[in-house]
């Protein structure tokens, strides 16, 4: 059996360029001090032997991987892979690397969690799933900062920021009341999840109190298929009820129910229902949907998890100002009638 060759090391370089160890760390770390000549020199010398740096190496005498752990909900909805895409850009731009685990929705995050921490990790951002408070306290224990986006770990005293969904929502609210709906229908998305909770409850703050209102809810699995097959189970059958509007707690749902309605029902949104999403996603905005939604500040959200990520582990814990409520944007489009002095 042919045996492995031996890594080139740092040292090996430093011998054939005529330099200091330290000097080849420096060569290979964006924005040190180092001259040109030096530089090119170390890196004609690792061309030759083949060196490529060692990432873990380096950690063990920094203390710093400068890799950041981004758990993610289920990238099949499109706000999760905008969302990482911007999380990665963001890292890559401080010369940090992003290691990404994505977790299926209705599922805790635990055994991903644990995935991630078996690595030199500096900090972990949680942008979907449940999150135990064993989990909570071994990360703590591990000096391992943890910030939540868009998202609340209830009794816990983790930071997060998270857009503003409860007003978010009850905007939608109040401007499919004023369009005359009072059989209302809200899909929800994950049970257990804070963002769904707060989203329905910011709703109902807005409509509940309105004459004649009836609201109904039904579980959209947070997913295309999952709002599709629900509009199915809802309305097949003699003599449908449809409502005059329907809120998704997220725009992939809401496309769901316009692509069941129309292809399975034959109606027309908005002339036949009106229709709400949340999240601002790209596909929500091009045609034929032009979903009526609430954009998150993705850029802004992300810019501020990470702030809070730099931050000592101790200025992270029980301070309510480290909990940080973003407003969302509303988007008009096309699926509330009446939106067209909103128009941007």
């Amino acid at each position: 059996m042919a045996r492995l060759k031996s890594r080139v090391t740092s040292f090996d370089v430093a011998k054939l360029a005529g330099v200091s160890q330290p000097a080849v760390s420096r060569a290979f770390t964006p924005g040190a001090s180092i001259t040109k000549e030096k530089r090119d020199r170390i890196l004609a010398a690792a061309k030759e032997l083949n060196y490529v740096p060692n990432v873990f190496a380096s950690s063990l005498s920094s203390k710093r991987s400068n890799m950041v752990a981004v758990i993610s909900g289920n990238l099949n909805n499109p706000f999760y892979s905008e969302t990482l895409q911007v999380f990665v850009e963001s890292i890559q731009r401080t010369h940090r690397q992003v290691l990404a685990f994505s977790v299926q929705d209705g599922r805790d995050s635990d055994d991903v969690m644990m995935q991630a921490m078996r690595y030199p990790i500096d900090g972990l951002v949680v942008t979907s799933a449940q999150m135990s408070s064993e989990l909570v306290k071994l990360s703590e224990g591990l000096g391992i900062p943890v910030v939540m986006f868009n998202r609340r770990v209830v009794g816990s005293e983790l930071s997060g920021v998270q857009c503003d969904n409860f007003e978010g929502s009850a905007v939608l609210g109040r401007l499919m009341a004023a369009a005359g709906a009072r059989r209302i229908l809200i899909v929800r998305g994950d049970p257990q999840g804070s963002t769904s909770i707060d989203r329905v409850q910011g709703f109902r703050s807005a409509v509940d109190g309105v004459a004649g209102v009836e609201i109904e809810e039904v579980d959209g699995e947070s997913s295309y298929s999952g709002a599709r097959n629900a509009m199915i189970r809802r309305f097949n059958g003699p003599g449908p009820r449809f409502p005059d509007a329907i809120f998704a707690v997220n725009d992939i749902m809401a496309i769901g129910c316009a692509d069941a309605l129309n292809e399975n029902f034959g109606l027309k949104i908005p002339d036949d229902i009106m229709l709400a999403g949340f999240d601002g996603i790209r596909e929500g905005q091009r045609a034929p949907y032009s979903l009526t939604t609430v954009r998150q500040p993705v850029e802004r959200m992300v810019a501020e998890t990470l702030e809070l990520l730099k931050a000592a582990p101790e200025d992270l814990k029980g301070a309510e100002a480290q909990r940080r409520v973003i407003p969302g944007d509303l988007i008009p489009g096309h699926t509330v009638p009446g939106m067209g002095r909103w128009a941007r």
